[in-house]
C-alpha cells in the first residue's frame, strides 16, 4: 500500500522542510509534497524580533496560532496585538501583514494550493512552504 492509499500519513521530524526568507523561517510540517494527497498544509513561522512579513493577500482562509513571543497582525485596516496562545482566523483576499514585537513562533494551517499576492506580484504564487 502506498502513502497515498493510507488513511493516515506520518511525517517524521527529519522529513520536515525549512524555507528561509529575509523575513522569517518557515518549517513545513505537513503538505502534499511531504506525502499523501493532503489538501491542507501545516507549517511553523519563526520571526526574529522586529521582523515583518510582506503586506499580501491569500486566496483562501488561514488560521494562525502564536505559540511564543509577541506579534501584531494588520488585517485590512484593523490592528490586532497577539499574545502566546492567541489564534487568528484570516478570511480569503484580505490584506494582511505580521509584525514580530519579540522573537516569535506561529503554527499555521491553510490550503495547500493557496495563492499569495503582493503589489509586486499581482499574479501570485503558491508559497513553497505550503505546497
Amino acid at each position: 500500500m502506498s502513502v497515498v492509499d493510507l488513511p493516515a500519513a506520518i511525517i517524521r521530524d527529519d522529513e520536515t522542510r525549512r524555507t528561509e526568507t529575509p523575513n522569517a523561517t518557515m518549517t513545513t510540517l505537513a503538505s502534499p509534497t511531504l506525502g499523501g494527497t493532503a489538501t491542507l498544509s501545516l507549517w511553523r513561522v519563526a520571526y526574529a524580533a522586529g521582523a515583518s512579513g510582506p503586506l499580501h493577500t491569500m486566496d483562501s482562509e488561514q488560521i494562525w496560532t502564536l505559540e511564543s513571543g509577541g506579534a501584531v497582525c494588520l488585517i485590512g485596516t484593523e490592528r490586532y496585538e497577539l499574545a502566546p496562545g492567541d489564534t487568528i482566523r484570516i478570511a480569503a483576499d484580505v490584506p494582511r501583514q505580521f509584525l514580530s514585537t519579540t522573537d516569535s513562533r506561529f503554527t499555521v494551517c491553510g490550503f495547500a494550493d493557496a495563492v499569495a499576492r503582493t503589489d509586486g506580484n499581482p499574479g501570485g504564487v503558491v508559497p513553497p512552504w505550503i505546497a
